[in-house]
């Protein structure tokens, strides 16, 4: 069993929790994550309270090294990417978080 939370489990916990049907979950759930995307695909940060920040930054290009053949250098382009900076009550729940249990 594998120790990632899917959407699907997302779904099955609201679904259990409320007194929406399965479809209608599943819909809201998916038109979130759909407007999350389309936010930082136009180069828009998130901002959920008590969750956290997804930002778009852009890594400036650089020099890269394949291990395989070392003296060839490969340039890597400037590219967007999104980082993750969890709010509040999260670094709080990270905190107590039991680090051996963790694989």
């Amino acid at each position: 069993m594998s120790n990632n939370l899917t959407k699907r489990e997302i779904v099955q916990k609201i679904y259990e929790s409320t007194d929406y049907n399965h479809k209608d979950v599943t819909d809201v759930v998916q038109k979130t994550l759909d407007s999350i995307c389309g936010a930082l695909t136009k180069g828009k940060n998130v901002e959920l309270r008590n969750f956290g920040v997804f930002e778009v930054q852009v890594r400036k290009a650089r020099v890269g090294r394949n291990p395989n053949q070392p003296e060839t250098d490969v340039m890597i382009p400037r590219r967007a990417v999104v980082k993750f900076k969890a709010g509040k009550e999260m670094k709080n729940g990270l905190e107590k978080l039991d680090l051996d249990q963790i694989s």
